[in-house]
């Protein structure tokens, strides 16, 4: 394979997008695991106190992540947010208003590597003074393994988790789609039934989460790596789904919402589809 390498005079605008992606890139692969190494190596040292309130103000801290987390309004602002969404870029589509009296559950497709708990999402939608939006990768850590560029397959048919909680705490539906997204990374093939599919399910079931082996880009050069590649990204937001609380929703109650739910996610599809390069013959398909 021959290399291909960034050239030298690109601007410093684009070295900086490429730096904060970087580190969102270090962040999801390496961080937890070099702050394990750091406590470790504390905890065994002179400096040992440090290991030890840091685990009290772990404690103290745990349930923060299900409670709405902790919001800091200078790194929302910050400006590395801003190098990354242009390393790409991004653009936020909305195609209705969103009343802010009421809460909202967007449903994401396809799934990129992130996952999300019950009583996180719980927290932010059962608050009653409206204005919350709870974003669920609805396909799960599963979808992921079948993430590549072109892929149009979601795990959604026996996903309807996000269904009950949405009934049973009353906050709208609202699909979402991310054109673009599947084409920021490759993954090696492992069809369904192959060993190396065998394998990342074997280890999904007994961490929580899904191994791809995916690839990209480096950092000065463009042949390998696992930096994504400068791919445009279109999420498209759609129009929100009544929904009539429901404390104790039935499985009909559940099911009748899925399927509307369904047909809205593939109707903001087919709208979208031709606006951003995709072929007529292209559908989503639901396992």
């Amino acid at each position: 394979m021959k290399l291909q390498f960034a050239p030298l005079n690109i601007p410093l605008r684009r070295r900086l997008q490429t730096a904060a992606t970087l580190q969102w890139v270090f962040s999801f692969l390496l961080l937890a695991q070099c702050c394990m190494a750091a406590f470790v190596l504390l905890a065994l040292s002179d400096w040992w106190m440090v290991s030890l309130l840091y685990a009290g103000w772990l404690w103290l801290d745990w349930d923060t992540p299900t409670n709405g987390g902790r919001r800091s309004q200078w790194v929302r602002s910050c400006r590395l947010w801003d190098y990354f969404r242009d390393y790409f870029p991004m653009t936020l589509v909305k195609t209705a208003d969103l009343d802010p009296k009421k809460n909202y559950i967007f449903g994401f497709h396809p799934h990129g590597l992130v996952s999300s708990s019950k009583s996180s999402l719980s927290h932010v939608v059962s608050r009653p003074s409206g204005g919350n939006v709870a974003v669920v990768a609805v396909g799960g850590a599963s979808e992921s393994l079948d993430a590549r560029p072109g892929a149009l397959t979601l795990q959604v048919q026996s996903r309807k988790g996000f269904i009950k909680l949405a009934l049973k705490h009353g906050a709208q539906l609202v699909p979402v789609f991310s054109f673009g997204e599947n084409e920021l990374f490759d993954q090696m093939e492992n069809p369904s039934g192959s060993p190396l599919r065998r394998l990342q399910n074997r280890l999904q079931s007994i961490m929580g989460v899904a191994m791809p082996l995916f690839h990209a880009r480096g950092v000065f050069q463009y042949s390998f790596g696992l930096m994504p590649y400068r791919k445009p990204i279109h999420t498209i937001v759609g129009k929100p789904i009544s929904v009539v609380q429901t404390p104790s929703p039935t499985s009909e109650d559940i099911e009748c919402l899925h399927k509307v739910y369904l047909q809205n996610l593939t109707e903001l599809f087919e709208q979208h589809k031709h606006t951003y390069s995709l072929h007529e013959h292209q559908h989503l398909t639901f396992i």
